[in-house]
């Protein structure tokens, strides 16, 4: 009489084990199958470092979901090739070039702010997707200097934030407004040499969750979007590295981009995007961080050395000292 119902426990969990071994995004995000497309089309979407990376793909993705896009980042004459690539309902030409440099000051960035709002008739940005990041190659936590930390934190931090003060009024008193903020797996878990970009992302999802619980009841949502290894074809992104292993599994940039907006569009307060084993590690930390934790003390020393002799920094055999110079 219990085979048959320990039978079907048994399929049920094997089916969970095999969604979980193969997805590339957190239980909830995989259970939103599709973009509501009626809360991006015609809706202002302003998106920095949109001249490449996740930047660029999502420029794309939505200009053909209908979005009124604003393109911002540091260099003019990427962002217009960007702009000539798209297609929608409102692109390209409908489609504005805003420079953005966010470690420029907040005169500089309030001045942008304003011209983005005035776009469009005036009808100012619904949805602010904080996608420009700086990253530098992996190194030791000792070894990070004075100057990465300052050049990191001044765009992913500071920048972002300061934008963020001087539009959340413009969307209060609309009563709506949306910022989705390209963070990281590495503001959710420990990053074995990146100490500086996983404490400036860690910064980033603090200051935003907080901002969430503050504003939401006053119709401003908050989307944080954390990839773990991403795949971009010119080497840039959000979590990009100039050199990889070749063996080192990434979910692609157009798969990122479409899992971020899927997101938006329905809401999540924060999603997750990756392979294994990063989301493992991330749903350890999160819910068993002793474990956790000591899963990643075993890595990352050998991470530091891996990443120096160019092997598979996302091995599974780094806990055992293998794959270092993979």
């Amino acid at each position: 009489m219990l085979l048959l119902p320990l039978l079907l426990l048994l399929l049920s969990i094997s089916a969970l084990l095999l969604k979980f071994v193969t997805a590339d995004g957190d239980f909830t995000l995989m259970s939103r199958k599709h973009v509501k497309r009626d809360e991006i089309e015609d809706k202002v979407v302003w998106i920095t470092g949109a001249s490449r990376g996740i930047g660029e793909i999502l420029a794309k993705q939505l200009a053909n979901l209908g979005a009124k896009l604003i393109l911002s980042a540091r260099n003019e004459a990427e962002l217009e090739r960007v702009k000539a690539q798209l297609t929608g309902k409102h692109a390209p030409d409908g489609v504005q070039i805003l420079l953005l440099d966010l470690a420029s000051g907040e005169d500089s960035l309030r001045q942008a702010m304003e011209k983005a709002e005035s776009f469009f008739g005036g009808s100012g940005v619904d949805i602010m997707i904080h996608n420009a990041a700086s990253e530098r190659p992996i190194t030791s936590a000792l070894d990070a200097t004075e100057e990465s930390l300052k050049a990191t934190f001044d765009v992913n931090v500071f920048g972002t934030i300061s934008l963020t003060r001087l539009l959340a009024p413009f969307m209060l008193r609309r009563g709506r407004g949306h910022f989705v903020v390209i963070s990281s797996a590495a503001g959710k878990a420990p990053a074995p040499g990146k100490a500086v970009y996983s404490a400036s992302k860690f910064a980033l999802n603090g200051y935003f969750h907080t901002l969430r619980s503050e504003l939401f009841q006053k119709g401003i949502k908050v989307t944080v979007v954390c990839p773990g290894p991403i795949k971009t074809s010119n080497g840039s992104g959000a979590t990009a590295s100039t050199k990889r292993s070749s063996s080192e599994k990434r979910v692609s940039s157009e798969r990122c981009a479409e899992l971020t907006i899927i997101a938006a569009s329905h809401g999540l307060k924060e999603a997750w995007i990756s392979y294994q084993p990063v989301l493992a590690v991330m749903y350890l930390v999160q819910y068993m961080p002793t474990m956790g934790y000591f899963l990643m003390d075993k890595i990352g020393g050998n991470r530091v050395e891996a990443a120096a002799r160019k092997g598979n920094t996302y091995s599974l055999g780094l806990i055992f000292g293998k794959g270092k110079a993979a």
